[in-house]
């Protein structure tokens, strides 16, 4: 069984930077990062298999950053030049085989962590 727990959301300034994290007990191959904006369905934002292979939304722009911190079981978002429109719930979520930015490739989720972008 696969367990997920974010961290890391809070209140951010427009242009500044946070990470979120994810630990994740037990073994999956995809794991991946969405979030739902209020009033707004639930989009992929960053995935990474397994193997290293890294999916990004193209709302991104370099600006996301997605890793894996093998020593401490975390997935890591780092969200750079954060935007108002990056105000969402940030979820964590993992597959056991495909993977990419369609729900359907995750089947364990994340309660959630919130992050609020103004001045």
């Amino acid at each position: 069984q696969v367990l997920l727990m974010e961290s890391g959301g809070g209140s951010v300034q427009p242009g500044g930077s946070l990470k979120l994290s994810c630990t994740v007990s037990g073994y999956t191959n995809c794991m991946g990062w969405f979030r739902q904006a209020p009033g707004k369905e639930r989009e992929g934002v960053a995935s990474m298999s397994g193997g290293g292979s890294r999916y990004y939304a193209e709302f991104v722009r370099g600006r996301f950053i997605i890793s894996k911190d093998t020593a401490k079981n975390t997935l890591d978002l780092q969200i750079n030049n954060v935007t108002p429109e990056d105000t969402a719930m940030y979820f964590c979520a993992a597959g056991p085989r495909s993977c990419g930015l369609y729900e359907r490739y995750f089947n364990t989720w994340g309660q959630g962590t919130q992050v609020t972008v103004s001045s």
